[in-house]
């Protein structure tokens, strides 16, 4: 039985605009941060995409218990089952959430203060970074400083 913690944060700059996503993964003695740009998307596709990118890294590291937490009251409550996930354009993403949190043998989502997931958060942010330079056609100064 391997259990994996999850702090989870998405966000964009702008209804839709450049998004990213930031997780912070504590497994085993591991602890994992991902901090990605995704495109255009709203804030709360961003927060989706931010669970799923979790989940994804569970099901890849055979996690068969999963603690996540998340200030996204939207992304906590529909997962829960306290609001129905109406929007087609987030059914899709909370459909493959969904499935992935039913392969697991315990799950949890808990919702959190923005106080308290202030690294997920700023992995996000800097991702929001990165897909503002990608949007403008440039590449951000890390990948510039290594010739990527």
């Amino acid at each position: 039985m391997s259990e994996a913690v999850a702090y989870i944060d998405g966000g964009s700059h702008g209804n839709p605009g450049p998004a990213g996503i930031g997780v912070v993964i504590q497994h085993a003695d591991n602890r994992v941060e991902i901090s990605e740009p995704i495109g255009a998307h709203d804030n709360n596709y961003a927060e989706y995409a931010a669970l799923l990118a979790a989940l994804r890294y569970a099901v890849k590291n055979g996690c068969t218990r999963m603690r996540v937490f998340s200030d996204s009251e939207v992304v906590v409550r529909q997962i829960n089952g306290h609001y129905s996930c109406q929007s087609p354009i987030l059914r899709q993403i909370y459909q493959v959430c969904v499935t992935l949190i039913g392969g697991l043998e315990a799950f949890t989502l808990t919702h959190i203060k923005r106080e308290q997931n202030h690294e997920a958060d700023e992995l996000a942010r800097m991702a929001i970074h990165r897909a503002k330079l990608q949007q403008r056609g440039r590449r951000p100064a890390l990948a510039e400083a290594f010739g990527d």
